[in-house]
């Protein structure tokens, strides 16, 4: 089969690799969509996958094709959307219910071959089946939605919060979504992309600008959310916080990113500073949440681009040109 291959950091190509083979509780999927994000840039650079080459490709949706002995309750044909985490059940945080800090954590697209393929194998466990009206090829959204589902699960819920989002890419608007049905008062976006703020503004933010300093919060925000993982962005997040205030880190920064934080200012304010990594019981959830239209995939997808151009769409994540990219293998 044909897949995307970064053989090492900096370097991909389409090559022919052998076709997956499911395991006793495997299934094999054929992708519909796979999308681009944060992780495949990371990748791409030299973090996160332990190594190389791999096929990346952790946002997948598709149509089963094979079946491995020990499967019930799936069938060729099935329509499913796949969560690509891996834990192994066994280490202190796995028996704790805290699989994504699992300390022998993998992934599909990550750990091992990914979804940027014509063919992907996955465990039964993590399977989603997707209802009729929802097709495949937007249901690659689900993945992405389970994270910022799990961010949400580490947030305090009051209604008539105050949110305040750093960057208005596919995460950050997700944010806005779940943010508005959360019971936010108002939902302010912050991006240097003034298409990526138009999109913000139809979804129906509360404001949407190019530096927080444009707005008027003299007591700041009651959570503040970075989908950025730039280090400028979170600096200027930490100081926006309100008093009791919460301030998540849910962008993916760089190993090497550094920012200075004021003690003083967290004990004085009672801020509380937290992060969410990945998917943690949240995949069935937003995968209902899809089903029921939390998401407009005609507004969330901007490019669908053929598993040749995967280069070229990784190349185009990253100059930030449109909203979530999907790759159709």
């Amino acid at each position: 089969m044909k897949a995307a291959v970064v053989l090492t950091p900096g370097e991909i190509a389409i090559e022919e690799v052998p076709d997956p083979a499911p395991g006793p509780a495997e299934v094999v999927v054929k992708p519909a969509a796979v999308g681009i994000c944060g992780t495949d840039l990371h990748i791409m650079d030299g973090e996160f996958a332990p190594a190389y080459p791999i096929v990346p490709g952790h946002e997948l949706a598709g149509e089963i094709v094979a079946v491995g002995s020990a499967v019930v309750g799936y069938a060729v044909g099935d329509q499913v959307a796949v969560d690509p985490s891996l834990y192994c059940g066994y280490c202190y945080y796995c028996k704790r219910a805290r699989g994504n800090q699992c300390e022998n954590w993998g992934a599909i697209g990550v750990t091992v071959a990914g979804a940027a393929a014509e063919y992907v194998a996955a465990p039964m466990a993590n399977l989603f089946r997707l209802p009729e009206h929802l097709p495949a090829r937007d249901a690659a959204l689900i993945e992405p939605l389970s994270c910022a589902v799990r961010g949400f699960d580490v947030l305090p819920r009051h209604l008539a919060s105050s949110y305040l989002i750093y960057g208005s890419g596919t995460m950050g608007l997700m944010m806005l979504e779940l943010a508005k049905r959360a019971g936010a008062e108002s939902v302010s976006m912050v991006d240097l992309n003034p298409e990526r703020l138009a999109t913000a503004v139809r979804l129906g933010c509360s404001a949407a600008v190019a530096s927080a300093g444009e707005l008027v919060a003299p007591r700041g925000f009651d959570v503040v959310i970075d989908c950025t993982g730039a280090e400028a962005a979170i600096r200027d997040g930490l100081s926006r916080v309100g008093r009791g205030g919460t301030f998540l880190q849910f962008g993916v920064a760089g190993y090497d990113a550094r920012v200075a934080i004021e003690p003083y200012e967290i004990y004085r304010r009672e801020i509380t500073i937290t992060g969410s990594m990945a998917v943690l019981h949240s995949f069935e959830r937003a995968g209902e949440l899809m089903a029921a239209g939390v998401l407009d995939p005609s507004i969330f997808v901007s490019h669908r681009r053929p598993l040749t151009s995967y280069a070229a769409a990784l190349d185009q994540f990253r100059q930030g040109v449109g909203r979530k990219i999907l790759i159709e293998p």
